[in-house]
């Protein structure tokens, strides 16, 4: 306490120093020592009265009587009040106008009476617990209070907070108090604890706090409302940024829909007052948040897409094409739609349509152009503009290939102010900044579209009246010798090296100027000044582009004369050198640490974010290109061949996997489905045995019951139930009796017609298997004995062969032995016309020989058409085969549906023949053909006629088998 006493010591006069620390030191003696309630209350009153003006001696004696008060007088809101009030009072560095000149000290003091707060961490939990308090007089100061202790002691008080039980879920309910001014400091107290913790902001998060900021920024009026949207927004960055749980969490909870009205600015000509640029500021920050580059793809991707659908986009896009708008909230719209769209096809299709509301319509992509290129143009808006080109071709062939078009001779409309033109203006004009960023535009259009660079080589440029045109690759050439600002030769040299690489008809091009190599090689080599650096290291990587990618098609510029020439005029360390210094440049490392082009001047404009990702990959190649001999290139040429065929021989297995894959997925699709037809047809089946198992046990149930009651019956004649039937129901059952003869007789005449088709069935099937039978069998006996006939043909022939050729050995045997044994002479003519006779029989055997050998030819031809079509008879009888069983089949279901209607019948009359017996007890005249006695005889004659039926099915089944 005395080093305090020490700071301050000479802020006041020593008299009324001392007179003061006198006063505070009695009050503190009361708080400590009253017994009244009221008087305790005072002392504080006093105490906090005099925090202002002597907050080091209030904080030092008071500070522990002030918690004690905190502590024991919890029921009086009123002197927990007072001391909420003093400790702000002492740890807030709100000055008065007596003390600005030791804003410094008190700072220091401020946050030195906050740590020794915080040293006990139950102060912390008390001031919280105290939170819970509805009365405005305790929570306010409280929460004052707790938002300075975050502002000194973040961390600290952060962690406390964290692990204290329902801490952040205490002051997550500021934000429902119905007071303002306790809601509105909730806020700012809310954005004190969210600040670089990311599980105080998932907690927060999870507590709905979304859902009430988006209400509460609704109440006030979207952009059109105060500092309290502001707080707001503010929070809510803090809970979205870098934390890719609660921005997924905003995403899933269909929050990002919510914030389409945020950008329906109305045009009333009212002007944009301070707060509501503020506002829109803050709201198109929060929206890049969601879709930053720095973040995971697949949810930037998705927030994307999102923002598309509920038609957010659209929205930003009519703020980007209005009138009116603030240059600032103008700028920082097109950064927003250029993260929006990047890398996502849908959005960048959806801009490529956006129209500007001109006379004529104008492409929003041509408009925005137009401001890159003009030099008066604040620079913050050329910079946004050329980000956001960048962005519609990240990763979008198509647009490449749309900017690349307005540039060829067939698509060039002269009356059309087309992008091509703007970027070819751009890039010849008098203006640096003009030139690097037409340059960096163009290089976009370029980047990994080896399509576009061939393309790029047919553009041809109007130099001037009478002069041919030349090549847009000349004339960046030419643009590069004459010696221009050091920003417009980075840029052509960027745009050259991108449009080299991995093109090497581009780099052939390029070769085929025979000035183009000295003049890189000559500023390679130069010793110039450190401005020049740069340039000298793009045109060493310029360079090692023309190496690397060089098809050697050309002989003066072939790789390894391109190599002696570095090690002849520049040397290879010298080269390797100057191509390090890029990357070692400032300039270089500070456009690669973001995609977003973000320079302090225009001076600075030198490195583009994709281009130093291309110097970081062709340093390596280049350097070892530059080291390696012939044989190595051609080592390489080779390995890079045989990568190339392993790689097709890769592509063409995994198409063949891919489609075996879709094969299998098909087959399983229709086993499974085939599975569950098998599972539901086993179900019916084993339902319908149940059915019928049931009605056959209900069947022998039944006919057990008719005979006990025809036995009982006719032992017992009992008047009384006799009487006790009435005529009603007499009459009923003589109905029901009628009803049942009818559909005995339905039933009847369906029995006889199933027999008829059961005989016509059988009588067909016979006829049809013995006709189809014997002509298969004498289809193949016939088909047998030409088979036989050929064999014994081909025998024949065979041993005619063999006989043939062995009488031509004899003969010609008999010729050599003639050659040999002729003597000169006399005998020679004699020996020459007997061989001569012997070589002609040789002839004829060939030529019989080989007729016989195409005879047999044919005859072997012969053979395999008739075992072909005794195959066939084969197959055929298979068929009818088939065709027997079903039928077979079909009768013997037919059997068992005869089987079914004969117990039906049975059933019918059994029931016919228990009503008759009913009725003649109840002496009613029954018909005398239908007694009991022909009943019994006629289900003799059933059970007979069954019989009958199945000898017969059985004889049948006899003679088919």
């Amino acid at each position: 306490m005395n080093f305090f006493r020490g700071v301050m010591g000479g802020q006041q006069s020593s008299g009324s120093q001392h007179s003061g620390t006198q006063t505070i030191q009695k009050l503190c003696d009361r708080v400590a020592s009253a017994t009244l309630l009221e008087d305790r209350r005072d002392a504080v009153r006093a105490l906090k009265s005099l925090s202002k003006k002597y907050r080091l001696d209030v904080g030092t004696q008071a500070m522990d009587h002030l918690i004690n008060v905190l502590q024991t007088d919890r029921s009086d809101s009123e002197i927990i009040g007072y001391a909420l009030d003093t400790l702000y009072n002492i740890m807030s560095n709100e000055a008065d106008e007596a003390e600005e000149n030791q804003q410094v000290t008190t700072d220091d003091l401020g946050v030195q009476f906050a740590e020794i707060f915080i040293k006990q961490q139950e102060n912390v939990t008390l001031l919280l617990s105290i939170l819970e308090e509805f009365d405005f007089q305790v929570r306010w100061p409280g929460v004052k209070l707790l938002t300075t202790l975050l502002k000194h002691q973040g961390p600290q008080v952060q962690q406390i907070i964290l692990v204290s039980p329902m801490g952040v879920s205490r002051l997550m309910d500021l934000l429902d108090d119905s007071r303002e001014v306790i809601r509105n400091d909730g806020l700012l107290l809310l954005q004190q604890l969210t600040k670089s913790n990311a599980a105080i902001q998932k907690i927060v998060a999870f507590e709905n706090a979304f859902e009430r900021l988006l209400d509460i920024i609704t109440e006030e009026g979207n952009s059109d409302g105060g500092i309290v949207v502001e707080d707001c927004l503010l929070l809510l960055q803090n809970l979205l940024k870098c934390n890719n749980s609660n921005q997924n969490f905003f995403k899933e909870g269909s929050y990002i829909q919510r914030m389409k009205p945020w950008f329906e600015v109305k045009d009333d000509n009212s002007g944009w007052s301070a707060q509501k640029v503020t506002n829109l500021h803050l709201m198109l920050q929060l929206v890049r948040v969601l879709v930053t580059p720095v973040n995971p793809p697949g949810a930037t991707s998705s927030c994307q897409k999102s923002m598309y659908q509920c038609g957010l986009l659209q929205q930003l896009c009519i703020i980007l094409m209005a009138t009116g708008v603030p240059a600032d909230i103008l700028t920082e719209t097109i950064n927003t739609v250029s993260e929006v769209i990047r890398g996502c096809q849908v959005n960048q299709d959806y801009f490529a349509s956006v129209n500007a509301p001109s006379n004529p319509p104008r492409p929003a992509i041509v408009v925005l152009l137009m401001s890159m290129v003009n030099e008066r143009q604040p620079f913050v808006l050329r910079c946004a503009v050329l980000y956001c080109f960048q962005c519609f071709l990240y990763k979008n062939q198509a647009g490449q290939a749309e900017i690349v078009a307005t540039l060829l001779p067939s698509t060039i409309d002269a009356n059309a102010l087309s992008a091509g033109q703007l970027l070819c203006g751009g890039l010849f004009s008098t203006d640096a900044l003009s030139n690097w960023c037409a340059a960096v535009a163009l290089a976009h259009a370029l980047l990994e579209n080896s399509t576009q660079k061939e393309q790029l080589l047919r553009v041809q440029l109007a130099t001037s009246i009478g002069n041919p045109p030349v090549s847009l690759l000349q004339q960046c050439t030419n643009i590069l010798s004459q010696g221009s600002k050091v920003q417009t030769r980075v840029g052509l040299l960027m745009l050259l090296c991108t449009w080299l690489t991995n093109c090497p008809i581009a780099v052939t091009h390029f070769l085929h100027n025979p000035s183009n190599v000295p003049f890189l090689t000559g500023q390679i080599s130069e010793n110039l000044g450190e401005e020049e650096h740069l340039v000298q290291g793009l045109s060493a990587l310029l360079l090692g582009i023309c190496i690397y990618y060089n098809d050697n098609s050309l002989e003066n510029n072939t790789r390894d004369k391109l190599k002696q020439l570095i090690e002849k005029r520049i040397g290879k360390e010298n080269f390797t050198g100057k191509l390090g210094f890029i990357t070692k440049h400032e300039f270089y490392s500070k456009a690669a640490q973001k995609p977003q082009p973000s320079f302090s001047s225009p001076d600075y404009m030198m490195f583009d974010h994709e281009f130093t990702k291309l110097v970081k990959e062709l340093e390596v190649v280049i350097t070892k290109a530059i080291y390696k001999s012939s044989e190595e290139d051609k080592k390489e040429e080779e390995v890079k061949k045989s990568l190339e065929q392993h790689d097709n021989i890769v592509s063409h297995y995994k198409n063949v996997i891919r489609e075996q894959d879709m094969q299998i997925e098909e087959l399983k699709q229709a086993v499974a489905s085939l599975q569950a037809t098998s599972e539901q047809n086993q179900l019916t089946i084993s339902t319908q045995l149940a059915q019928i198992q049931q009605h056959k046990d209900q069947y022998n149930l039944l006919k057990v019951q008719l005979g006990k009651d025809s036995q009982h019956h006719s032992s017992q004649n009992n008047s009384a139930q006799i009487n006790g039937f009435q005529p009603e129901e007499v009459s009923q059952l003589k109905e029901e009796i009628e009803e049942l003869k009818k559909h005995q007789d339905t039933m009847q005449r369906e029995l006889s017609e199933k027999n008829i088709l059961i005989e016509s069935l059988k009588h067909s099937q016979v006829e049809r298997q013995t006709e189809q039978t014997t002509g298969v069998y004498e289809k193949t006996v016939e088909l047998q004995k030409e088979l036989e006939t050929l064999r014994s043909q081909l025998h024949v022939q065979s041993t005619e062969i063999n006989r043939l050729q062995a009488e031509r050995m004899d003969l010609l045997q008999k010729i050599e032995t003639n050659k040999s044994s002729t003597a000169p002479g006399d005998h020679s003519a004699c020996a020459s016309s007997h061989n001569t006779e012997l070589e002609e029989k040789v002839a004829t055997l060939m030529k019989e020989i080989t007729g016989l050998k195409e005879d047999l030819k044919v005859l072997s031809e012969e053979k395999v058409s008739l075992k072909q079509q005794l195959d066939t008879a084969h197959s055929t009888e298979a068929i009818l085969q088939n065709e027997n069983q079903k039928l077979t089949q079909d009768v013997s279901e037919s059997k068992r549906e005869q089987d079914e209607l004969l117990i039906l019948l049975a059933d019918q009359d059994q029931k016919i023949f228990a009503l008759k017996k009913k009725l003649k007890e109840l002496g009613q005249p029954v018909e005398e053909d239908d007694d009991l006695e022909s009943a019994d005889a006629g289900d003799e004659d059933d059970i007979d006629e069954d019989e009958d039926e199945d000898e017969d099915d059985e004889d049948v089944r006899d003679k088919e088998n």
